[in-house]
């Protein structure tokens, strides 16, 4: 898969099948359209993905608009699914304002698009005014294909990026986790903490999330986190750590049966299941006693789970 970021001018040559949205996570529902791509994939038309570089709510609002996946973590999803081209088009007030015949037009013209797979809440152009029934209108005079996919559902909902978003800020991983079809995780490069987790015989890995990354409530969670190729289970703590005057929000991380130094690595803390709010005990020795039960926690919780891929 080719990524492109931070190029307007993008342009393809070969005839393609492009599919818009906004593509946070790589959930159930979006695989269902991505069925429907590489279906077109085999016609002989290579497969784009149109997104954006930063969600288009954030030029409306002055507060932060959080992500089920960052930047880095977008690219990792999706670089295994048998897309061509992965593009994020810059937000800019041109195409922020562009109608949406003009949108689908600029596509056509710069994509070389014969096919485009949306699914049937798909919105685009100047105040998301155009749907999958102008696409129907426009394919004739262009000379398109439109194929439109129902949408996935779970308990009689669409399966959707905002409902995911919903089920880890109320804590509930599982779920979120059958919605995306793979473990929440969160990735970034292992950073020196206090030390405290080898005073207390659980030393620990910590990493501190981007701004933008959509994080559970506070508290700890049964985990895996992937290591190069190893898949190491362990327990984890999301959070400020109140007990030791923490200020920042941390993920930290307390590996079973591992003591390696691996600062400097890049890993993905794959969340499975909340195990307890964080809490500011009255003593080490009370939060090394808790750190020992939700260990004991974790490892019942995690038996039953499987390893995913992601």
């Amino acid at each position: 898969m080719i990524f492109i970021r931070n190029n307007p001018d993008f342009t393809i040559s070969e005839p393609t099948v492009l599919t818009l949205g906004k593509f946070d996570g790589l959930h159930m529902g979006h695989k269902k359209i991505l069925e429907h791509v590489a279906k077109k994939q085999t016609e002989g038309l290579k497969s784009v993905i149109f997104t954006f570089d930063a969600p288009p709510s954030a030029s409306l609002t002055d507060s932060p608009v959080y992500q089920l996946t960052t930047l880095p973590e977008k690219e990792l999803c999706f670089s295994n699914v048998g897309i061509d081209y992965f593009y994020e088009s810059p937000f800019t007030d041109e195409i922020r304002l562009m109608s949406p015949r003009s949108f689908v037009k600029m596509c056509v013209d710069r994509f070389h698009v014969k096919c485009f797979v949306v699914g049937t809440d798909c919105k685009f152009g100047h105040k998301r005014a155009g749907d999958y029934n102008m696409l129907y209108e426009m394919a004739p005079g262009l000379g398109f294909e439109v194929v439109v996919v129902e949408k996935k559902q779970y308990e009689g909902r669409d399966i959707s990026s905002t409902f995911i978003r919903e089920e880890i800020n109320k804590g509930n991983i599982e779920k979120a986790n059958m919605l995306l079809g793979y473990p929440f995780f969160i990735m970034g490069k292992i950073k020196h903490g206090q030390s405290l987790g080898h005073t207390l015989g659980f030393p620990t890995l910590n990493i501190y999330p981007q701004e933008d990354k959509l994080l559970p409530p506070f508290g700890v969670y049964a985990s895996r986190t992937v290591i190069g190729d190893r898949i190491i289970d362990g327990v984890t703590n999301i959070g400020v750590r109140p007990t030791v005057g923490g200020e920042s929000v941390s993920v930290e991380t307390n590996l079973f049966d591992f003591d390696e130094d691996v600062y400097g690595k890049e890993v993905r803390v794959r969340l499975y299941s909340y195990i307890r709010p964080e809490r500011k005990f009255a003593s080490l020795d009370e939060l090394k006693s808790a750190i020992e039960d939700d260990k004991a926690e974790a490892v019942h919780r995690l038996r039953e789970t499987l390893i995913n891929l992601i």
